[in-house]
């Protein structure tokens, strides 16, 4: 299975992708994975592959042959739809994080209802998931990555028994119980 996690620097992108790998070797299938960092310090791009299954000679997804991807941000949605195979599934949230020009009113950001637009004439098995608007009611943005792996979580040949004991071995104790809160809110809102 071939799995591209895009988002934003600070987003927990690298996190997510370390839960996904360690639980499909903890379930006994060969992982490969690969981090892409660019300028996540300063809010930019960040995406991960990470293939599992009985025998993965690649870390690199190529483009078109994504079974899931799972984007914490629509642009970054938009920007890796082209990795997607023809039956893949998107996740993404429709969360908005302008890129600093657009920030500072150097150029014009761009249209939700185009990029809608864009990914509803692209991807016909999609999910849009308001996981930052979740971890927020929560009480900490930072759980974003947990509520998409809940969310993601039907879709993966895993329980939510191993996914939520991987949260448990890999968050830091402190953060445990609001992790698999997250985790929680991420299934219903996968099933709302």
């Amino acid at each position: 299975m071939n799995v591209l996690i895009a988002g934003v620097g600070g987003q927990g992108v690298i996190l997510f992708s370390e839960l996904l790998s360690n639980i499909a070797l903890e379930s006994g299938l060969d992982v490969k994975k690969s981090e892409v960092h660019g300028m996540a310090q300063r809010g930019g791009s960040v995406n991960t592959h990470v293939r599992f299954g009985p025998r993965v000679a690649s870390p690199l997804i190529e483009e078109g042959t994504a079974d899931l991807l799972v984007a914490f941000e629509k642009l970054e949605a938009v920007r890796y739809l082209h990795f997607l195979a023809p039956d893949g599934r998107l996740v993404y949230d429709d969360y908005r994080l302008e890129p600093v020009p657009v920030q500072l009113g150097l150029v014009p950001g761009a249209d939700d209802a185009d990029l809608d637009e864009r990914i509803a004439r692209r991807v016909g098995k999609r999910l849009m998931v308001p996981a930052f608007a979740a971890a927020f009611k929560l009480g900490n943005q930072r759980v974003q990555n947990v509520v998409m792996l809940g969310a993601v979580s039907g879709f993966l040949p895993f329980g939510e028994d191993a996914c939520r004991e991987m949260v448990r071995q890999m968050v830091k104790p402190e953060f445990v119980e609001l992790n698999l809160v997250a985790f929680d809110r991420g299934l219903e809102l996968a099933t709302a």
